[in-house]
Order: C-alpha cells, then sequence, then structure tokens
C-alpha cells in the first residue's frame, strides 16, 4: 500500500481535471454532515480571502504567473 505522501506525489502528476474530479470523489467520500462542514469551512475561508482581497490585504495573482509556477515546479 503507497503511503499518503506516494498518493499525494502521484495524484499531483494528474491533469488538473483528474486532480478536481479526485477531490471531489475524495470529498463525496465523507458523510453528510462532515461534507456540510467541510463546505461550510471552506466557504467561510472564500469570504475572508474575498474581504482581504477587498480591503487590499491580500494581492491579486495574474493567472499566466500562476501557469507558469505550477508548470516550473512539475518540472
Amino acid at each position: 500500500m503507497q503511503t499518503k505522501n506516494e498518493l499525494l506525489a502521484e495524484a499531483l502528476n494528474l491533469p488538473p481535471t483528474e486532480r478536481a474530479e479526485l477531490i471531489e470523489e475524495l470529498l463525496s467520500s465523507f458523510d453528510s454532515s462532515e461534507r456540510e462542514r467541510i463546505d461550510d469551512l471552506w466557504s467561510e475561508e472564500c469570504e475572508r480571502r474575498i474581504d482581504a482581497y477587498d480591503r487590499s490585504e491580500l494581492p491579486a495573482t495574474p493567472l499566466q504567473s500562476v501557469f507558469d509556477k505550477i508548470n516550473a515546479w512539475k518540472k
């Protein structure tokens, strides 16, 4: 059986859409009350980040820059 780190390394090599599908399947494996709590936590985090951005406390990063960093990291 693979370790968590081995699984993570393998998952990070998947194309973005497959990683997103994997995330969705993993999240759906939680029971509904756990899933609702996870969704609530992510919603709260998103709101905090949006609010921080609106207050100019969190800078925006151009999408191409993000892709460039991801591609450099994968090499």
